[in-house]
Parts: C-alpha cells; structure tokens; sequence
C-alpha cells in the first residue's frame, strides 16, 4: 500500500481526488458556512428572517463595488466580499422577494450615472484621482429608495442591521409615528456657553430612521390619535394641561418612553448662581407617576464606586474615577426584558433613583440597576463638581441596588380624577398601562455614547455605548415593531476587561485611602510649622533651642510626607501594570512554548511506538 502512495501513479491518483473533492463542495456546498463567532455575527438573525418573511413587495438591491479600483486594497475587497456575501444570503432567505444586483461602476459610465442618481459618492483614494464606489441602494415597487452610502471597515459589527433596517423602511408602508416632546435641544441650536451652532443629537436621526417623528409643543393639550408612542425628554416645569393630555394618552393604551433628571447635564440652564443653575437643570413627572405607583427620589443622584467611569482630568493629571458617570455592564441590565436583555453597555451621567411607592397597583420592573457598591448623594453636588475624586470622600456604600429605569405595567388611575380647569372629566383608570422611565438624559447625549464623524457632508455615527440601540429597541418594543432588536443587539461584541477594572478600583481605593491619610498627616505638620513660625521676623529670631530642633523634625516630616505621597501615586497602576506584564509573557512565551512541547511529546510518543 505504502508504495502505491508514494509512487508517481498514487501521488498524481490523490491530486485528482483533492481537485474532485473541492469542485463536488465547491459547487454541491457554494453556500455552506459555519459561523463560529460566539454571537453568530455572519448568521442571519431570527429578526433579519422575520422582516425578510413579511416581504409583500418585490424590493431590489443595488450594490455598487468598485472591484476594479479596489484591486490593490486587501482590506477592502476581503469586507467586499463579506457584504456580497451577506446580501445573497438576504436573497435567498427572502424567498425570491428581494433582488440583487451587483454593480461595478466604471468611470464616466452609465452605473456610474445610476448610483449618483441614487445619491451615492465615490470615496477618493488617493491624490492621483482613483474613487471607489462601496454603497447600496434600495428600491421598492412604489420608487421609494433607501441608501447606505459607504460601508466603514471598522463598523463591520453593525452590518446586518444596517442592511435590515434599510430592507424594513423600505417594505413598511408607513412608519410608526413617535410623538417628540423635549425640554433639550434635540434638533439642534445654539450654545449660548460656547457661542457655537449644535448639531442634531443622533440619537434623533437614530429614531428618525425607523419612525416619522411629530414634533409637539411644550403647551400641548392633546397628544395625537395617531401618535404610537411618546417620547418625553427632561419634562421640567410642564404646565397641567400638557400633564393632562400626556395622562389621557397614557390611560386610552398609548405608550410612553420618558426621561427625566435630577441633575442634566446636558441642559444648558439659565441661571447666574450655582444653586440656581441646578434648580433649573431638574425634570420630574411627580403628579403622573404618584398615579402610576413610582417616584424618583426627590434632589437624589446616584454615586456607584464599582460602575464610575475613568475619566480624563488633562494631559498633566491621571484619569480619576467619577462615581456619578456610569459604565453599567450586562450585569446591570435585566436580561428578561426584550428592550435591553442583549445589550453590553450603557452609559448615564448624573442620574436619579426611581423606586415603587407601597400599595401601588402597577408592576414595577427595574431595567437598569446600580451595583451593591453605590449611595444616594445629593444632586446639587454636580451643579458645582470639578473634581469628580471628591463624590468619594466619605462615600459608604449601602449594598442596595438602586433602579436607574424601569418598566411600569399594570392597572392605574388618573392623576386627575375630578379634570382640570376647562377641561372635562377624562378616562379615569385603564387596566394595563406600558410606560418605561429613565432617570437620567445626559445618556441621549452624544458623547456619552457616539462618536460622530463627517463623511463627505454626511454624520457617521460611531457607538461606543448602547445608549441608541436601547432608545430604538424600547420604540420598537413600545410600537410593536421589533423586528430588528435582535438585528440591533448583536452589533457590539466587545470584550470587557473585566480583571483589570477590578484591579483599578481595588488600586485606586487603596490609593484613595493612604492619600487621605497622608494627606491629614501633611495638614497637621504644615498646621504645627505654622504655629511655630510666627509671621513676624522679629519673634521668629526668638526660638529656644528645643523649638528650633522641633522646626527642623517637622519640615523633615513634611518633605518625608510629601515623598511618600509621590511614591503612593507612582504605584496607583501597579498592579495593572504586573498583570499587563504577565499577559504579554503568557500570550508571547508561554502559549508558544506550551505547543511546542506538546508537539515534541507527541513527536516522542509516536517513535517510540514505531520503534
């Protein structure tokens, strides 16, 4: 058999059957793939599935590729390849609905026509004048056209909920209408502290996307019939008769998203004084949510020592933990509620405490909860905080998980039983309302979740967070329509390093309290150098002998103090440091001395069974 194999016949006889063997699976198994990534990122979703099975009407795709330019870019044909990859698959799961074109735009051509009449740019690539076209273009039988202008290599995680979110716009008649109620500056403005324009927030042209937004005045006295949910941001000072009309809509079945502060941030103010500043900066739905069996914790944010974010102070200072700005991982997220269960992070600022009031009627549903390690601090500490390290002086955590947002569902009443003035009598109770409350609106900031890039005119957005995936998944969720939540929670696959930030705050508590106790040993030798050196140069020409000796000991004291103080600081990211250390050993060394023995083993093993 041996010489079979290794003769010329049995060398040329295996060739042939390798070459058999990959064309009968190249040809029987041209669209087998096994996905190995834990979230199944190159699997179509069940949601993607859903949104392809409801196709009533043709839709077709055009995706422009400039093969031909791209030649050279690895990069950039290898993601190519992938996104052909993933749009085929859209056609064959639409069960012949869908239709893709592929279209290699050459230049001055008419392809090339076609895709600027779609709205779609060429990418310059260099300064000799070479483009590439890498967008899609949808259309549907009434000639409506949805655009993704570039694909971005680095936003490769988001893929297939771009590319779904673009086939369900175009295959749903009309958009779920979401009523805007706002005391921010959503659509833009200007900043009278920076004298600058503002953009739009894009978690507005997040929604905008998926639902035709009603704008509605702060004075409103009925929320439209057409109107599938509302969302209600910083409602500060509203007067009863929009509080009524958002109660009536609340009570005849509409759904409600609101967010509401104890301290925002975000909210530019009007005030002169500090404690009037944060005055101003408070939103609150007292009346209604008394009827509905919750309150927000009244001039209360949060602090949580294990969820602060690490936060830059400039270039000349480390970063510091802010107990107010906070990182909730999974483990602050309920994972029963469709809304929020797979998403990884969401970031808040400054937010309050929401809790039910005893003998309530309605289900309160905590969706967002803060760590054992957290307190109550009073809000008006951020109206003036520059230093965030001092939210932790004297901080003692009371081990209670606090609600950051909830879900209220169930029987409730009227906040206004009896009407108001000039009004009649309303619905007076409905048995199952569906509200969802957040106790923070620094979260709809961009910074706190994007980062915006201009791409040729065009806002590219970049999240860090999940603070947009959850406004949609919650609109979705509160309208009905969510499909793509599934789509929309598999984007962020990003990996924690979940040992190195428990070695950060185990270090910077450490830090925090030898700082403090130097510290007080530093005032309480510079307090004894002061009480020795009198002001006046006659009097201090005066000292005996043991004062002299005692001046001396103290000012050796402080600059011992003071050293010691630097070095403490210096050894804040040790720890970190050693296990980065230990890491790079392991991954560089260790990994591969491992396999190597194991190959030798292996090597041994089987001469010494041949031998």
């Amino acid at each position: 058999m041996k010489r079979v194999i290794y003769s010329g016949a049995g060398l040329l006889l295996i060739a042939l059957a390798f070459l058999l063997f990959n064309g009968l699976t190249g040809t029987l198994l041209t669209n087998a793939r096994l996905d190995l990534t834990e979230q199944k990122l190159y699997t179509i979703s069940e949601g993607t599935e859903r949104i392809l099975e409801g196709l009533q009407t043709p839709i077709e795709l055009h995706f422009f590729y400039s093969d031909e330019t791209a030649k050279d870019l690895v990069a950039l044909r290898n993601y190519a390849r992938r996104v052909e990859e993933m749009l085929r698959a859209y056609q064959r799961a639409s069960g012949g609905k869908l239709k893709l074109h592929v279209i290699d735009p050459q230049p001055f051509s008419e392809e090339e026509d076609r895709a600027a009449e779609f709205g779609l740019q060429a990418v310059p690539l260099n300064q000799g004048g070479d483009k590439v076209y890498f967008g899609l273009a949808g259309t549907n039988a009434e000639g409506n056209t949805q655009i993704i202008p570039f694909f971005p290599l680095d936003q490769e995680e988001f893929l297939e909920y771009e590319v779904s979110r673009l086939v369900q716009s175009l295959a749903t008649a009309e958009l779920p209408v979401v009523g805007v109620l706002s005391g921010l500056q959503l659509t833009g403005g200007f900043d009278m502290r920076t004298q600058q324009a503002t953009p739009p927030w894009m978690v507005l042209e997040e929604v905008r996307q998926l639902f035709h937004i009603e704008s509605l005045q702060r004075d409103v006295d009925l929320i439209p019939t057409n109107v599938s949910v509302l969302l209600l941001i910083h409602p500060k000072d509203l007067p009863e008769q929009t509080l009524f009309a958002i109660d009536q809509f609340v009570l005849r079945g509409g759904k409600l998203l609101v967010f509401l502060d104890p301290h925002s941030e975000i909210d530019p103010g009007m005030g002169i004084g500090p404690g009037e500043f944060g005055e101003e900066r408070v939103s609150d739905l007292e009346p209604l949510f008394k009827a509905w069996g919750v309150r927000m914790l009244p001039k209360k944010a949060l602090a949580d020592a294990a969820y602060g974010m690490s936060v830059g102070m400039g270039a000349e200072r480390r970063p510091v933990r802010h107990a107010g700005w906070l990182s909730l991982p999974r483990a602050a997220l309920d994972q029963d509620d469709v809304s929020i269960a797979a998403l990884e992070n969401i970031t808040l600022g400054s937010a309050g405490i929401l809790e039910p009031l005893e003998g309530a009627t309605t289900r309160f549903t905590p969706l967002m909860r803060s760590s054992e390690y957290a307190m109550p601090v009073d809000a008006e500490r951020f109206a003036t905080l520059d230093n965030p390290e001092t939210l932790l002086l004297g901080f003692e955590p009371t081990g209670e998980r606090y609600t950051l947002a909830a879900r209220i569902q169930g029987p409730a009443k009227t906040a206004f039983p009896n009407g108001i003035e000039g009004r009649e009598k309303g619905i007076q109770e409905s048995q199952n309302i569906n509200v969802i409350a957040v106790a923070d609106t620094d979260m709809l900031a961009d910074r706190m979740w994007v980062q915006v890039q201009d791409f040729f005119g065009q806002r590219v957005p970049q999240p860090w967070a999940d603070n947009g995936a959850f406004v949609i998944n919650a609109l979705d969720n509160l309208s009905g329509t969510d499909a793509l939540i599934s789509v929309r929670s598999r984007g962020r696959f990003t990996r924690p390093f979940v040992v190195v930030e428990a070695l950060q705050r185990q270090a910077e508590n450490r830090f925090r309290e030898k700082e403090e106790v130097l510290q007080q040993r530093l005032a309480d030798t510079e307090q004894k150098l002061a009480e020795l050196q009198s002001p006046d140069p006659e009097q201090a020409l005066e000292l005996s002998g043991e004062q002299e000796q005692a001046l001396r000991q103290f000012l050796q004291e402080k600059v011992r103090i003071r050293k010691e103080l630097r070095e403490v600081r210096y050894q804040l990211n040790a720890d970190i440091e050693a296990l980065g250390r230990t890491l790079k050993f392991v991954n560089i060394a260790l990994v591969p001395l491992v396999l190597t023995l194991g190959v030798l083993a292996l090597w041994l093993w089987r001469r010494r069974r041949h031998a």
